[in-house]
């Protein structure tokens, strides 16, 4: 009698599981204002602020995607693929592009309130997946913060080193970390020192964070221009033949490995509740930073290829000594500053889009609400900001949090896909097809099983490709993605989308495509990104399963999806 009720017990505790798991946000459509305010309200009962113009959203963007990368990674991709990185950058801003075409959709469609992809898997899909994406993003976030400022460490200590009075004079711990107990531990004091002088910028408002970063950002952008005007003087165009001497595979090896320099954008949309304009600016701003950051890095891997021939450029500091050794020696002091300026922008907007993930969490109740309170003056996240402050200074201060390098991507990856995703998932619910759908599954089921199949032929023709196996797998693979989204073209009708500013042109082959090629990356990762993925799945499904599922703000939430109607179809 015990053991039956145990398993009755068990069982209701599961099917809860799966109710709770399947529930979807329904939120209104940005016109109504009314709807949207009560969405916004925290706890406390104060809203953040509305402060952030167009021009503060594209430079928001663009310090988030620019760091010091700009100066190092045009360099050591180029060593592969030649002058051939400019067709690198250019697939990789193509590949980015479209993606950012899925975000701007959203962007506009959706309220203006915090949340991002994690808000948009809300609605498109169900709870769980949302809380899974912001755990993947989460800790990239946290890991890439912590490393970022190590890096930013680094280079202010290499900066100051110009200087003859501290040359040699500034300890292991206060640059790149003295290592503790042989490596396991890694200290360093500068790093969660400038932690805490951002989070403390960020904690006293966007007007004030946003002023430091478009000032640096400003920064970063112009000693850029200077790299690229002063080295135009200098190119040989010999150097540039031939562009490709590696073949094309180097030259697509190249776009994965580069595809990362451009991600930041999506920070954008996580600004909404701070944009005046959310859904006129925010599409402009996440296309804006991308295109802006795009023509940056074309004009370096330009001028880096023309300057010196790509055998012989340096693999720690390719465009300094490039410089170095035309006599320019003043150049590599700007590439410090530059780069110290990017670190600085980058690690500021991704504390910043951090705190407010964790505020929309915390709204909507899947984390404890401490994290949805906002300072009732500084109008900002307090707890959440300086949580992610302390979580970044911890692992930073004591970790080599450098080796943990080749498990990020992940979520950022895994993030891009979910929304391209949305943006298709969202359409057939605006356009109902009950009379293209096959008799046992609904017009909704079956395009988001041609998604999976997908991003399953996308992981496939990445490992293939990766592994160097036969063209016929990899050509298997890319077939049954094409056969996939002809299914969804051809058995679905889309509509614009209902309630938005901006619409994703070529529904749905251009999310089918940003989805094949963010899992095709995804399988470029190291094998150990992949077991990141499993194991951080496994446990963010065990903390909602103990947590989640019983503290959800259920007001705004739907347990099933309606079935659809014959007027649906009509």
């Amino acid at each position: 009698m015990g053991s039956h009720q145990g398993f009755s017990s068990s069982a209701t505790w599961f099917s809860h599981l799966c109710a709770s798991a399947r529930r979807f946000k329904s939120l209104a459509p940005p016109s109504s204002s009314s709807s949207s305010q009560s969405i916004v309200r925290s706890t406390s009962g104060d809203s953040l602020v509305r402060r952030l113009g167009l021009f503060d959203l594209i430079l928001l963007g663009v310090g988030a995607s620019i760091g010091a990368g700009v100066f190092v990674v045009t360099g050591t991709v180029a060593r592969d693929a030649g002058p051939g990185v400019t067709m690198s950058f250019m697939l990789a801003g193509a590949s980015c592009v479209l993606n950012a075409l899925c975000y701007a959709e959203l962007a506009s469609r959706f309220p203006a309130v915090v949340g991002g992809a994690y808000m948009y898997s809300y609605s498109a899909f169900n709870e769980i997946t949302a809380f899974l994406v912001f755990v993947q993003l989460m800790l990239d976030y946290h890991i890439g913060a912590a490393s970022i400022s190590r890096s930013l460490a680094g280079y202010a200590v290499a900066l100051l080193e110009i200087f003859p009075a501290f040359k040699g004079s500034i300890p292991l711990w206060m640059g790149s970390g003295k290592e503790l107990f042989g490596g396991v531990l890694s200290l360093n004091i500068l790093a969660p020192i400038l932690l805490a002088l951002l989070t403390f910028v960020l904690c006293q408002g966007v007007r004030e964070s946003s002023a430091v970063n478009s000032v640096m950002t400003a920064t970063k952008v112009v000693i850029v221009l200077v790299v690229i005007c002063a080295g135009a003087f200098e190119i040989d165009v010999a150097n540039w033949s031939p562009f490709a001497p590696n073949g094309f595979k180097a030259v697509l090896t190249g776009a994965t490995v580069v595809f990362f320099s451009y991600v930041g954008f999506d920070a954008v949309a996580n600004s909404a509740e701070e944009s005046k304009n959310p859904q006129r600016d925010l599409p402009i701003g996440i296309m804006g930073s991308l295109v802006v950051c795009i023509s940056l890095y074309i004009g370096v891997c330009l001028v880096l290829t023309g300057m010196v021939p790509f055998s012989l450029l340096s693999e720690d500091a390719p465009l300094a000594e490039a410089f170095s050794s035309k006599g320019m020696k003043f150049v590599s002091v700007l590439i410090s500053i530059g780069a110290v300026a990017g670190l600085t922008t980058t690690l500021l907007v991704g504390l910043y889009v951090q705190s407010r993930l964790y505020l929309g969490l915390g709204r909507d109740g899947l984390l404890p609400c401490i994290f949805s309170r906002i300072h009732p003056t500084l109008h900002t996240p307090l707890h959440s900001q300086i949580w992610c402050g302390v979580v970044a200074g911890v692992l930073a201060g004591i970790f080599n949090v450098h080796s943990l390098s080749h498990i990020l991507s992940v979520g950022t990856l895994t993030g891009y896909s979910v929304v391209a995703a949305c943006v298709v998932a969202l359409r057939l619910n605006d356009k109902k097809e009950r009379d293209l759908s096959s008799g046992w599954t609904s017009s909704w089921q079956e395009g988001v099983i041609c998604l999976v199949i997908i991003a399953c032929s996308g992981f496939g023709a990445g490992v293939f490709y990766r592994f160097s196996a036969s063209l016929v797998f990899l050509l298997l693979s890319v077939g049954v993605a094409v056969i996939a989204s002809a299914v969804l073209h051809y058995r679905k009708a889309y509509a614009q989308s209902l309630g938005s500013g901006f619409s994703c042109p070529g529904v749905p082959i251009v999310p089918c495509v940003c989805i094949f090629f963010n899992i095709f990356l995804f399988a470029q990762l190291h094998y150990e990104a992949w077991i990141r993925f499993v194991v951080v799945s496994v446990l963010a499904t065990a903390v909602y399963a103990l947590y989640g599922q019983y503290h959800a703000d259920t007001s705004t939430l739907i347990y099933e999806r309606a079935p659809e109607t014959e007027n649906d179809s009509e």
